[in-house]
C-alpha cells in the first residue's frame, strides 16, 4: 500500500508542476517519474549495502531517461526533474523537499574534496537549464540557480546566482549593486593571441 500512495504521490508532483500534462497517463511516459521511482529503489538497496544491486538499477534507470542519479544521493520528496536529459546528480549530494531541476543540470564535485563531494540543495530551490553546481557547500532554501551558472560556493538562502563563476545578483527580492558583480569572463582566445604575440617579440628581440 505504501509503494502505491507513493506513487500517487510523484504523480501528483508531476501533475502540478508540468501544465502541459492532459491526462494522468501521461505521467508514466515522463523521465522523472520513471528515474525517482527507480532511484528510491536503489537508494533502499543502497543503505542496505547491497551496491551492486543499487547501481545495477540505477545505471539502468539512466539509460533509459538519461538522467544520472546516483543511487547514494539523499532526495526529498517533491524533487521534479524537468525534460531531465544530461542531469547528473552525485553519490553525496542531498536534495531537500520541492527541488525543480531542469535539464543538464549538474549536482557535482570539483574532485578535490573527500568524504562529503557533493552540494546540499535546500528546500524549494530551483536550478535551471544547464547550471553547474559543484562542490560540497550548500545551495539555501527558496534560491533560484539561473540556467548556465557554474556554482561553486555556498549560495544563501532568498538568493538567485547567475553567470560564470555563479554570482549572486539577488537576495531576499533586492538586487544586489552591480557594481559590486563583476560579469567580465575570461576569453581563452584572446589571452592565447597576446602570449603568442610575447612570444613572437622575445624570438625578435633573440634575432
Amino acid at each position: 500500500m505504501k509503494i502505491i500512495k507513493y506513487i500517487k504521490e510523484e504523480m501528483e508532483i508531476i501533475k502540478t508542476r508540468d501544465p502541459a500534462i492532459k491526462s494522468n497517463l501521461e505521467v508514466f511516459l515522463y523521465p522523472s517519474f520513471k528515474v525517482i521511482i527507480r532511484y528510491r529503489i536503489a537508494h533502499y538497496f543502497y543503505k542496505k549495502k547491497h551496491y551492486l544491486i543499487a547501481r545495477y538499477i540505477s545505471e539502468k534507470a539512466k539509460r533509459k531517461t538519461g538522467i544520472e542519479i546516483h543511487p547514494g544521493a539523499e532526495i526529498g520528496k517533491g524533487l521534479f526533474i524537468d525534460h531531465g536529459t544530461g542531469v547528473v546528480i552525485g553519490e553525496t549530494a542531498k536534495i531537500g523537499d520541492n527541488v525543480t531541476i531542469y535539464q543538464g543540470v549538474t549536482l557535482g564535485g570539483t574532485g578535490k574534496e573527500k568524504g562529503k563531494r557533493h552540494p546540499t540543495i535546500e528546500d524549494n530551490v530551483m536550478i535551471s537549464t544547464g547550471a553547474k553546481v559543484l562542490g560540497s557547500f550548500t545551495v539555501g532554501e527558496n534560491s533560484k540557480i539561473g540556467a548556465g551558472s557554474v556554482v561553486l560556493k555556498e549560495v544563501p538562502k532568498n538568493s538567485t546566482v547567475v553567470g560564470v563563476p555563479g554570482k549572486v545578483v539577488k537576495k531576499d527580492n533586492k538586487k544586489i549593486e552591480s557594481e559590486a558583480l563583476d560579469q567580465n569572463l575570461p576569453d581563452p582566445i584572446t589571452e592565447e593571441l597576446e602570449n603568442i604575440k610575447e612570444e613572437i617579440k622575445v624570438l625578435k628581440l633573440r634575432l
